[in-house]
């Protein structure tokens, strides 16, 4: 038999006993700590406008490339990372960087990489796709960061199908990459208290690839923090909410302790007569946001109790709609 014979490929399909045998004596530990972002994992990262999504994950993707733990997150080892943002110039992401960079000396400087043609490029198009796999693989990327997602495609993101597609083109750069992704990406415009993962927009689309998604809100205002995390994941419990404290100086989050326990607030229940009173409060005709405002002040709640309230008296009869305008039965 000839010694450069190849050697016979693994069976795809494998028994229990196989499979038990090649699992490792204990999980690998993820690369943000505690269960953020896992090897070869989706971490998708939302918030209002200027929340501080971006300078947050500019945080994280210098202490993946320095190995070192930041604002409450454990990095047990340092990883290469590429970044892809589409938001700032190069030199003036490069000088943010720098000012991050200056607690941690020269430890990250290796290991961070930029791509500086990212702009233009699209994950929706093959030759897009294409550029950043190229990029990770110049890179030797452990970790792509993409900044924001939305600059990356031409979908309609309240398309579920479009956004399926696009998820789909994530999946691929991770997959042929072999890289752990960390995206940024926005949420809805109006988006409850204990929303995380359903409020990204194509959040449907998203549950599909994400292992797991961190949600940057504004604390209280009698808090002294400057933004409150919250946590969901895929295969294991969230980590309680916690809040973190930027340093406008350095540009760097601190942790600033756990998030308040939230206090149930009961639901103002509405009455079919608020809605009927609300609509002859206006002249018995009105149109939808009249209506709604109506019967949010008449029965002191909020504007999605108002929203249901409003549909259920549709679905009863009690209501009607005709060419935009809500008015009561004839």
């Amino acid at each position: 038999m000839k010694e450069n014979a190849k050697a016979s490929p693994q069976p795809a399909v494998l028994s229990l006993a196989q499979l038990l045998a090649e699992q490792p004596a204990a999980p690998p530990p993820g690369w943000i700590e505690p269960g953020l972002l896992p090897p070869s994992g989706i971490l998708f990262v939302g918030g209002e406008p200027k929340v501080g999504k971006s300078l947050l994950v500019a945080n994280l993707a210098l202490a993946l490339a320095a190995g070192k733990d930041r604002a409450g997150f454990t990095i047990p080892a340092p990883r290469r990372v590429l970044v892809c943002q589409f938001e700032l110039p190069t030199p003036q992401f490069v000088s943010r960087l720098a000012t991050m960079r200056r607690s941690l000396g020269a430890a990250a400087d290796q290991n961070l990489l930029v791509d500086t043609r990212a702009g233009g490029n699209l994950l929706s198009a093959p030759q897009g796709l294409n550029h950043f796999l190229n990029a990770a693989r110049q890179a030797a990327a452990e970790v792509i960061v993409l900044d924001p997602l939305y600059s990356t495609h031409d979908q309609d993101e309240n398309d579920t199908r479009s956004m399926a597609a696009l998820c789909q083109s994530l999946l691929r750069l991770r997959d042929a990459s072999n890289a752990a992704l960390i995206v940024v990406h926005h949420v809805r415009k109006s988006i409850g208290r204990e929303e995380i993962g359903s409020a990204f927009r194509g959040s449907s689309a998203l549950h599909a690839v994400g292992d797991s998604y961190l949600l940057l809100t504004r604390p209280s205002a009698h808090l002294a923090a400057t933004v409150e995390l919250r946590f969901q994941f895929r295969y294991a419990a969230a980590s309680a909410p916690r809040l973190l404290e930027l340093d406008p100086q350095t540009l760097c989050f601190s942790a600033a302790g756990a998030a308040p326990a939230r206090t149930a607030v009961a639901r103002k229940k509405v009455e079919r007569e608020h809605v009927t009173q609300a609509l002859t409060g206006l002249g018995r005709q009105a149109r939808y946001n009249q209506l709604r405002q109506q019967v949010m002040e008449q029965a002191a709640c909020s504007k999605r109790t108002a929203q249901l309230a409003i549909g259920e008296a549709c679905r009863q009869g009690l209501i009607v709609q005709v060419d935009g305008q809500y008015r009561l039965p004839l």
